[in-house]
């Protein structure tokens, strides 16, 4: 298949400089390649999302500029244990290197108190402009398609400032009040994703609000459409009028709720691969719906099999074109550079697809 394409290949693949990339999730700022690509990456991911056929499969892991402020106290803790933006405390547990809601912890005793009992952070207290003059402006490359990172979206919020257990107990005995607290949340919401885009110049924003165990859903699709999507259509009509795209980063079995989130607007999912049928979703709504999604090639996979299973995971998710990822090798020093295989393989393939 290759051997047409190898010259083309092997000058496209040239490494003509490197970018500086900000960490995310906790993770190390670190230095990527700049290869020489036939169009810029940034046109790439916006074929991708727009649902035209990329040259190549994006991958964002150096394709994009991930932003994730840490004068954002939710990324903060998030990251690395401390005091998030509502006044909650989470603990970082090093072994898996998250952090979770410290047990006993508690910034709300109950939904129907959340007028008097929520302490509304205030977005222009902190100085967005110096941590981009400081931070970014000089990383930021504009020939990468660059993403904002919200965590805690509307479910998520609820949870940590109650309990799982409180915040479902909600979700059936107090709609209306949960309800009043998402028009104030996505009102604050709006807020920062107006930020992402003034300041850091944007162009998709990432927002969490996982949704599901490995096998279900947290909650029924009636559920969904009637508490939580008049909300999801505002934060993303919000976005889209700011010429954003929006992504919605969302673990959990949650395929039922897929035509939901188009309807909803957003643009793309990032979903757990262990708890979907990642091909069937694309078959069925990739027309509609592009997929981002963490790609880990974990460090006991062989050199062999790992150049494998990029070659099955292009086949399965990118030949509509909607697919994208942020690969991850966690084998150091490995023999096979698998961000090249990616680019190499993915591009053969749109490559003889064009014909």
């Amino acid at each position: 298949m290759s051997q047409n394409y190898d010259e083309l290949i092997k000058e496209e693949l040239k490494v003509v400089g490197q970018y500086s990339m900000p960490g995310i999730y906790g993770a190390p700022d670190n230095i990527q390649n700049k290869y020489n690509y036939p169009i810029t990456p940034k046109e790439n991911m916006l074929r991708m999302l727009k649902g035209e056929m990329p040259l190549w499969v994006p991958n964002q892991s150096i394709d994009n500029n991930a932003i994730q402020p840490l004068v954002m106290p939710d990324a903060m803790a998030r990251n690395f244990g401390g005091v998030d933006w509502f006044g909650i405390q989470w603990t970082y547990e090093p072994l898996s290197k998250a952090a979770m809601v410290t047990p006993g912890t508690r910034a709300l005793s109950d939904i129907e108190n959340w007028k008097e009992e929520i302490k509304w952070p205030d977005l222009s207290a902190i100085d967005w402009k110096k941590d981009y003059e400081d931070n970014y402006k000089h990383r930021i490359s504009p020939d990468r398609f660059s993403y904002f990172v919200i965590v805690n979206g509307l479910f998520e919020r609820t949870a940590d400032l109650t309990s799982f257990e409180d915040a479902f107990c909600a979700l059936l005995e107090c709609p209306d009040e949960l309800n009043e607290f998402y028009d104030k949340l996505t009102d604050w919401h709006i807020e920062l994703i107006k930020i992402a885009h003034d300041v850091y110049h944007s162009d998709m924003i990432l927002f969490h609000d996982d949704m599901g165990t490995e096998r279900s859903t947290f909650f029924s699709l009636d559920l969904f459409r009637e508490l939580f999507m008049p909300h999801y259509k505002r934060i993303t009509k919000a976005t889209h009028d700011l010429g954003m795209y929006i992504c919605m980063h969302s673990c959990g079995n949650i395929g039922t709720l897929i035509p939901q989130i188009i309807e909803c607007g957003f643009d793309a999912w990032e979903g757990q691969d262990r708890a979907n049928d990642k091909k069937a979703i694309m078959e069925e709504y990739g027309k509609d719906l592009a997929q981002c999604t963490l790609y880990i090639i974990p460090p006991t996979m062989s050199d062999e099999d790992a150049v494998a299973d990029i070659h099955k995971r292009v086949d399965d998710l990118a030949m509509t074109g909607r697919f994208a990822c942020r690969l991850t090798d966690q084998k150091p020093n490995r023999a096979v550079n698998l961000a090249e295989e990616l680019y190499r393989y993915s591009r053969i393939k749109y490559l003889e697809l064009a014909k």
